[in-house]
């Protein structure tokens, strides 16, 4: 699995389904300069954890909104396979209501390029192709900022849901960075008080916690 931190985030071009409808060559470059970006992974469509977290992103995305963000989901699934589960009611397991861009990265290009594809595959000596797993996504998450480099990045096996509070926390973290230039230290929450990466600085911070 590869770490894509301070590195530039593997731009996609790809079919998604967009506030219930396909769109055609969603590609990350159309937000360099302009946006940051949360890039989420999810494994498969019509399961139990992913529409959780799936609506949970949703439910704050008006938060991201206000902070800039484009949030996208990606997963190994068809377009066709998305926009089905989007028709779904949430009561009955589906993503109705689910506004922003979700990837099909049906031939698991982008999955394997962010280091996130989950399982083993090769070439026989009879040149046909073998797998020993389904091949999904781990729940990768990626915070790329305007420029396109990863400053963020997280992978949870396919049990563990993820916490949308600490992404709006990290993005929240970086922004201040970037801005004040002081570092913030373990579970800083915005509004709490920073470091100056300075010697000076780390010593006032000790001095007043």
């Amino acid at each position: 699995m590869s770490i894509l931190v301070g590195k530039p985030a593997p731009n996609f071009n790809a079919r998604a389904v967009v506030n219930g409808r396909i769109e055609e060559n969603v590609t990350l470059e159309a937000f360099h300069g302009k946006k940051y970006v949360i890039l989420f992974f999810y494994p498969k469509d019509f399961t139990f954890v992913c529409p959780t977290e799936l609506h949970a992103f949703q439910a704050k995305l008006a938060e991201f909104h206000e902070r800039n963000v484009e949030v996208i989901g990606c997963s190994t699934d068809t377009a066709e396979s998305h926009w089905g589960w989007q028709q779904i009611a949430k009561s009955h397991g589906g993503i109705a209501g689910v506004k922003y861009p979700l990837l099909a990265d049906a031939n698991k290009t982008i999955a394997s390029a962010y280091g996130v594809l989950n399982g083993e595959f090769g070439v026989d000596d009879e040149g046909s192709l073998t797998a020993t797993s389904e091949m999904i996504a781990f729940r990768g998450l990626f915070l790329i900022e305007k420029k396109g480099i990863v400053r963020h990045q997280l992978v949870n096996d396919l049990p563990l849901g993820r916490s949308v509070d600490e992404t709006l926390r990290i993005v929240d973290a970086l922004q201040f960075f970037e801005r004040h230039g002081e570092v913030c230290p373990a579970n800083w929450m915005a509004g709490q008080e920073a470091m100056k990466p300075t010697f000076d600085g780390v010593a006032a911070y000790l001095a007043k916690n």
